[in-house]
């Protein structure tokens, strides 16, 4: 077999830009993809972190993901998540390329959340709330402004000198920007949850009725980054119902709590393919868990 070609986070990013790998998400739901086919993911626990492997397959690629999760590699001076793409032709399983894992999900977790947007969110939504500070929460930037006119960004971090690096990079960028507190979500049309929280980062119950909230930084059912008046509020769509219903905290416990039921939760595809219409009157929740079809079909695209 000849040597693989291999895709860095750098390379990635040249060959791929973030309005390809939305555009990749809407393809792939429009399709015909029926999200639960993927094998469930698998987590492996480790000493000091997890292991997961993620595969999928369509009927031109398949596709597996290999990453680990490391919750003390920070302070090494190492990524919190790294990992590998690894690509292969569907009817042969010939190797074909190996992505960067962590730079893969870095693009594609974004993509997924605009994608969404783009179905969900209001068509004038100017005023975006980040929560947090890594990769996922300046990729959640950078992907909104392609599918709406954002111009507006408040950043709300636990840590003042990484929340000014991305008021920063948001100036940098031509965006008015600035620090601020769970509050900001009163007046937000977009509301962007990207961190490794466990309990809910805002009250749901200051959103305004228009608001778009998007949350994915959590895939394990006791974690959740929205509290249950953010849930029992509007309408919750998912990527996926019965893997939002496995590992999707943010759903899962307030069905335990009798404030949810699982017929109430709407599956990402049925709005890309028309088959839904969504209440304008009421804010709108898109949880995320992360599932490999999507990271197939970015890497496809390339």
């Amino acid at each position: 077999m000849s040597r693989l070609p291999v895709l860095d986070g750098e390379s990635l990013r040249a060959r791929l830009p973030m309005s390809a790998a939305i555009e990749a998400i809407h393809l792939a739901l429009r399709s015909g993809l029926d999200p639960s086919a993927d094998p469930a993911r698998t987590v492996v626990p480790a000493d000091h972190g997890q292991i997961l492997l993620m595969p999928s397959l369509t009927p031109a690629h398949a596709g597996v993901k290999l990453v680990t999760v490391t919750p003390d590699n920070p302070e090494r001076g190492l990524p919190r998540v790294q990992g590998v793409y690894l690509l292969l032709d569907a009817l042969t399983l010939t190797p074909q390329l190996v992505l960067d894992g962590a730079a893969l999900t870095a693009i594609r977790t974004p993509a997924v959340s605009a994608a969404a947007a783009d179905l969900i969110a209001v068509n004038e939504a100017s005023r975006l709330v980040v929560f947090g500070t890594g990769p996922q929460a300046w990729g959640h930037i950078e992907a909104l402004r392609v599918v709406r006119p954002v111009s507006d960004v408040t950043v709300v971090g636990r840590n003042g000198n990484r929340v000014a690096d991305l008021v920063d990079r948001c100036v940098a960028a031509g965006l008015r920007a600035s620090a601020g507190s769970a509050d900001a979500v009163a007046d937000a049309d977009l509301v962007a949850c990207c961190t490794t929280a466990r309990t809910p980062l805002f009250d749901g119950g200051k959103l305004a009725p228009h608001a778009t909230v998007l949350a994915i930084g959590s895939h394990e059912p006791d974690a959740r980054e929205v509290d249950t008046a953010t849930v029992t509020r509007g309408e919750v769509i998912v990527e996926d119902v019965p893997t939002a219903l496995r590992e999707a905290g943010d759903v899962v416990l307030p069905i335990a709590e009798g404030a949810l039921r699982p017929e109430d939760l709407i599956p990402l595809t049925s709005l890309a393919r028309g088959e839904k219409r969504l209440d304008p009157s009421t804010p709108k929740l898109f949880k995320s868990v992360g599932m490999a079809w999507q990271d197939l079909a970015v890497a496809a695209r390339l």
